[in-house]
């Protein structure tokens, strides 16, 4: 598969890692909460805008590079956390880290992977890593992960918020989900590593209810931001409510997410919650965006409505299925060089040059 020529977009790499992974994982990475109505819609709802190009400008030397966290990084996508990384592929977490890192952009660890803190700091030293957190019942496993991010030299906290209990996913319970013998949650120990099975529904939904602290409330965002000095990132704001909230808290930033379309089936898609989010901070913090971006066109609308930049999940994942840490790199490759001739198309050199206007939903048109 190494140099697979046919492989030319997210979607062909979607098509052969579905023909690669096992059942059980397949429709683990795939699949959304309940009928999966908002799955669709996280990529639907990127169709229904239109980007607006202007011409006659100066596009011949083209700049990506952003400023994140006070950090310059190549372009303005990430890899958001998966768990479970290695069920696609050996190099799992690892392979994925370094594939960021040889393309210059941020890579994000989930709490929930088959490779340690350790193992990925070691692995890609030279990558912008941030670590995805879950805050467990037992403080301590939370601040012990905290601990290890930190001296592992993770950059920044991600806490998902949207998590007090995992969402009903068909497939899963259908699956009877549980993780491969061979592989265990790297980050842990007993029965907080080997306690994804289940001999009657999704084993992972069953994990987290039994050690995830579904009490968790801002005081513990407030928690959080006191026993460390990397910036907190909140992963999981939908609504304008909650991103005042974050904001006026001093969170460095807000990742405008469902989860993937995993929790709440008929929760918007992330691309359409995100204006009013950027709204509502009003340049208090930096925003971020994760959720149906596949092309570069999905990137550059999201930039144009308000995102500093946006991760990709599922993509990172498919490339691991078909070929590893190359694999990924051609996913972001191939992510880049989308978004790198959407900016020459539409006049813009620089990420900056991507405005507002120059994006709207398909209603802008419906007088035609």
């Amino acid at each position: 598969m190494v140099g697979d020529k046919s492989l030319v977009c997210v979607g062909d790499f979607k098509c052969q890692a579905a023909s690669i992974l096992h059942k059980n994982a397949l429709d683990y990475y795939c699949s959304g909460a309940g009928e999966e109505f908002t799955l669709g819609l996280n990529t639907d709802a990127f169709r229904r805008l239109r980007i607006r190009p202007r011409f006659l400008r100066d596009v011949s030397c083209r700049d990506q590079s952003i400023t994140v966290l006070g950090t310059k990084v190549a372009m303005p996508i990430g890899i958001a956390p998966t768990a479970m990384q290695q069920m696609a592929h050996p190099d799992g977490e690892c392979g994925n880290a370094r594939a960021a890192g040889a393309v210059g952009c941020i890579f994000i660890l989930s709490t929930l992977s088959t490779s340690s803190i350790e193992e990925v700091g070691s692995a890609a030293p030279n990558t912008i890593k941030w670590f995805q957190l879950y805050v467990y019942k037992d403080r301590d496993v939370t601040r012990k992960l905290v601990k290890r991010a930190e001296q592992a030299g993770f950059r920044a906290l991600v806490l998902t918020v949207d998590a007090p209990m995992f969402g009903i996913r068909n497939a899963d319970v259908r699956n009877k989900f549980k993780l491969p013998p061979h592989l265990s949650l790297a980050n842990f120990e007993g029965i907080k590593a080997t306690g994804v099975k289940s001999e009657s529904g999704s084993g992972i939904s069953e994990y987290v209810n039994q050690l995830f602290d579904p009490s968790l409330t801002w005081d513990d965002v407030i928690w959080l931001k006191s026993i460390t000095q990397l910036p907190v990132i909140l992963k999981g704001i939908l609504t304008a409510d909650d991103a005042t909230i974050a904001a006026d808290l001093g969170v460095a930033a807000i990742l405008v997410s469902n989860h993937g379309a995993r929790q709440v089936d008929s929760t918007p898609a992330s691309i359409e919650a995100l204006p009013e989010v950027v709204k509502a901070v009003d340049g208090q913090c930096e925003v971020y965006l994760d959720g149906g971006i596949r092309q570069g066109t999905d990137v550059f609308k999201a930039i144009a409505l308000g995102a500093k930049m946006v991760f990709m999940g599922r993509p990172a994942l498919w490339g691991l299925a078909c070929n590893g840490e190359d694999g990924v790199k051609s996913i972001l490759n191939i992510v880049k060089t989308e978004l790198d001739t959407v900016m020459a198309l539409t006049g813009c050199a620089t990420i900056k040059d991507i405005k507002k206007e120059m994006v709207v939903h398909e209603s802008h048109y419906s007088h035609l």
